[in-house]
């Protein structure tokens, strides 16, 4: 069993995260409860930012906030000092009231809608991530209308393809984002962008999948992406403010995953980057990175009660828990694996093998199968690890589930950072029936 940031065994046999009981605070706030080591949290965001800085390198390392998206953990990030990857509207207004700094915020997304880009615009956000030409048509026309300048990157897919799961490699030719770097797509929207009045076009943006466990791919879509730049800087005399290399840097689900720490990622990053603008006599950009993943998927923990148990004879033994595929979709949506552990029975051997299943009404509602645990009993709480990332950013109330309460934990305290949803929460925006009355 491997445990991840400040995760202990107490001397009562108890899983402890940031010095606090787990099985206190699944009585405290109920179960299902998400729990966050904001410690990790902070270590790994200064791991990137201070590599940068090691190197003399002008970089902004920006939260990915898709994956875990929320008041309190935008807070936590500006405290950080970090920026901010917004894909959606929804995100971008949480932001603005979390009062994150809108100059760090960078708006991303594939279908951005005119109402969207006028709240990116009213809030005068550092930049938008420019993904498809009708984005570019509907910048110009805000942007000339309201006589108001905006900083861009266009987002390109450079053709490098991520050793990664097939759903969630993004920077291939076939993608639905970007502009496709060597079909002449990413130089028809440089043309349309570069000289234009309001649109500051600062550089180019790139994203080549997630779980990423080396750097090669980083490295040679860095080396496109430059080589692009050094053609438009012959042509055009054109200089290149900002290279943003996206995120997707891997973490440790399993046994079988084997992912790099912060520093090595950046570093080879920052070492493709100065090797290639030299080359071309290109002056050095800032560089600007996403991590989402990375940041809070191992330092979540979802906290579960263990019901029901049954016993297929000589097939296996399922065992169920108050939660499952409405809290976290990841397995049924791509097989995700994780690895747990009974809380309250942390110190005991995980002798037994149970299949676990969630209470949602369908059967491919499991979140474990065939996990080592200790023996398991009606009440006992499950601990389910690395679930940080895309569990309740992806959360539903399919069966009408509520979705489940978030806490933080750090230096032995806890704090509620989403409250858990009631079931007039589910109902608060049904209208009754009035047809035919």
């Amino acid at each position: 069993m491997n445990l991840h940031g400040t995760q202990t065994i107490g001397e009562n046999g108890h899983l402890h995260i940031g010095g606090v009981d787990t099985v206190e605070l699944a009585k405290e706030y109920g179960t299902p409860l998400i729990v966050y080591d904001l410690e990790l949290i902070r270590n790994r965001a200064r791991a990137f930012r201070d590599t940068f800085q090691k190197h003399g390198v002008n970089a902004q390392v920006a939260y990915a906030s898709k994956a875990f998206s929320c008041i309190a953990i935008y807070q936590f990030m500006k405290e950080e000092n970090l920026s901010l990857d917004v894909v959606s509207g929804g995100e971008l207004y949480t932001a603005l009231k979390a009062d994150f700094p809108a100059e760090r915020i960078h708006f991303h997304g594939n279908n951005k809608s005119y109402d969207e880009l006028l709240l990116a615009f009213d809030a005068k956000i550092g930049c938008i991530v420019v993904d498809n030409f009708y984005e570019i048509e509907l910048l110009k026309e805000i942007s000339e209308s309201r006589k108001q300048s905006m900083n861009i990157l266009l987002r390109v897919t450079p053709g490098v393809e991520a050793h990664t799961h097939d759903f969630i490699t993004t920077g291939q030719e076939d993608s639905k984002f970007g502009f496709d770097l060597n079909n002449g797509q990413a130089d028809e929207a440089f043309q349309l962008v570069v000289n234009h009045e309001y649109l500051n076009l600062l550089g180019l943006h790139c994203h080549i999948g997630s779980q990423i466990f080396e750097t090669d791919g980083f490295s040679l879509a860095a080396s496109k992406l430059i080589e692009k730049i050094g053609e438009w800087n012959k042509k055009y005399g054109y200089e290149c403010k900002v290279l943003n290399l996206g995120g997707g840097f891997g973490i440790r689900y399993t046994e079988e995953d084997h992912p790099l720490e912060p520093h090595v990622y950046v570093e080879e990053m920052v070492k493709t980057v100065k090797e290639e603008t030299s080359k071309r006599q290109l002056p050095m950009p800032e560089i600007w990175i996403e991590p989402g993943r990375s940041l809070v998927g191992d330092a979540g923990t979802t906290l579960y009660t263990i019901g029901s148990r049954k016993v297929v004879p000589n097939i296996r033994e399922y065992i169920a828990v108050d939660g499952g595929m409405s809290d976290n979709i990841r397995p049924a949506l791509y097989d995700a694996k994780y690895e747990a552990v009974i809380a309250n029975k942390a110190n005991l051997p995980r002798n037994c093998t149970y299949t676990v299943a969630g209470k949602l009404c369908e059967s491919g509602d499991k979140l474990i199968v065939d996990a080592p645990l200790q023996k398991a009993e009606p009440g006992d709480i499950l601990a389910v690890f690395c679930t940080g990332a895309y569990g309740y950013s992806m959360a539903s109330n399919y069966n009408r589930v509520p979705r489940p309460a978030v806490v933080f934990v750090e230096n032995g305290k806890h704090q509620l950072a989403i409250r858990r949803e009631s079931y007039d929460d589910l109902i608060l925006n049904d209208m009754e029936y009035q047809l035919n009355k």
